[in-house]
């Protein structure tokens, strides 16, 4: 199964997210963490947490991009345990028995969003807030076989 790892170009999502995910964690949407807001909800940090932050299954932080890559079994059964787990201690689930169908169900969700890509391909997701709740849109990148000469300059060490 293919599952999406998060990934930074740069240290933005340090300054961006009020917890940043780190490099190389399994993540999902985790959309379901903003199912009761409104519009006085959307600021600062929060906002952009809200507008296109994947969630992170370590730290439960925000990234901006993830890359596909193919998750083992025990991996997603690890991944799927943390989850139920979270929405336990933080939502309030009445175990983890009752809160693993919802865990199963994201983590589905991510599964199909990733099963058709390539891995290495970028993933982004947007979010808006309408009147039936919280919209997500997603976007894709493709990884580009870079040919050696695009990145390295090639010549003879005896050549003056």
């Amino acid at each position: 199964m293919n599952l999406a790892r998060t990934i930074h170009f740069d240290e933005s999502d340090t300054q961006v997210f009020h917890r940043h995910a780190r490099t190389g964690e399994w993540a999902i949407s985790g959309g379901f963490e903003f199912s009761n807001w409104g519009e006085a909800d959307l600021t600062g940090k929060a906002r952009q947490a809200f507008a296109n932050g994947w969630l992170g299954l370590e730290t439960f932080g925000r990234a901006t991009f993830v890359a596909v890559t193919k998750a083992e079994p025990a991996e997603v059964e690890a991944l799927t345990q943390a989850l139920a787990r979270h929405f336990v201690t933080v939502y309030g689930a009445p175990s983890d028995a009752a809160a693993r169908a919802v865990a199963e169900s994201e983590i589905a969700h991510m599964a199909e969003l990733c099963d058709d890509h390539d891995p290495n391909t970028l993933l982004i997701v947007s979010r808006d807030l309408t009147e039936a709740g919280v919209r997500e849109q997603y976007r894709t990148i493709k990884a580009e076989a870079a040919e050696l000469a695009q990145v390295g300059v090639h010549g003879d060490i005896e050549t003056p």
